[in-house]
């Protein structure tokens, strides 16, 4: 059951990765900004509610079993496979900024007056044109390039303008408490092999966490390979 569930995994973020090119558009930080000048809820506008409602019960477990951004990357952990350190704050400088122009544009606009998912797309696939295959293989490397550089999962620590709505959601489930996704540890079962922090695709401390019984991290995708990689079974889901 353990396995088959990570080659679940791995196939549903794969399958995202190659259908990206086709809906990448529902993922723009640029076309939400378009959108908001012209008054339009978009598609990525959505996508963005989405992920933060979605982060009040499963956290960021989009992250983990949806996201396109992390088929590619997790794909490139056989080539470049080195754990990853700090810098989360980078993605905040980037975010903050972002938002807040989305906000005072909205606001100047008068707000938002259509409602249209396939804003600026055509029979609702992105990839349309030659400009924006050049887009998306930009957004692309922009993926992939962290990764093989920098090591596991880089843009989603340093990059994704993402990341901040589902971890601001779970803050907000963590801060009311009401019942969600999450892991659980028995601290007296690990036998500190170590496994779970070497395996973790988000360089967490994944052993530590158990040691003292806070699985609770900001970075957690919930993808479950600590819990699946555990054999003495210190790591679970709750819900």
């Amino acid at each position: 059951m353990k396995k088959r569930r990570q080659k679940i995994r791995a196939g549903l973020v794969l399958v995202s990765f190659f259908l990206f090119p086709a809906f990448f558009y529902f993922f723009s930080p640029y076309l939400i900004i378009d959108g908001t000048l012209n008054g339009v809820i978009s598609g990525s506008f959505i996508m963005f509610v989405l992920q933060f409602t979605s982060a009040l019960v499963f956290g960021r477990g989009f992250c983990g079993w949806v996201c396109p951004a992390g088929g590619a990357q997790e794909a490139l952990m056989t080539v470049r496979n080195k754990r990853i350190t700090g810098s989360n704050f980078i993605k905040w400088l980037i975010w903050t900024p972002w938002i807040a122009m989305i906000v005072l544009l909205a606001i100047k606009n008068g707000g938002y007056r259509q409602f249209n998912p396939f804003y600026q797309m055509k029979f609702g696939l992105s990839i349309d044109s030659v400009y924006a295959l050049i887009t998306y293989l930009m957004v692309l490397m922009l993926i992939v390039l962290p990764a093989l550089i920098v090591g596991r999962r880089s843009f989603c620590h340093h990059l994704c303008w993402m990341a901040p709505f589902m971890i601001i959601g779970r803050k907000i489930r963590n801060r009311i408490g009401w019942r969600s996704l999450r892991l659980a540890a028995v601290s007296d079962l690990c036998v500190h092999c170590h496994t779970c922090t070497e395996n973790c695709p988000m360089s967490l401390p994944v052993e530590q966490m158990v040691e003292f019984n806070k699985m609770e991290n900001a970075e957690c995708i919930l993808c479950a390979t600590c819990i699946d990689g555990c054999k003495s079974k210190a790591i679970k889901y709750l819900f």
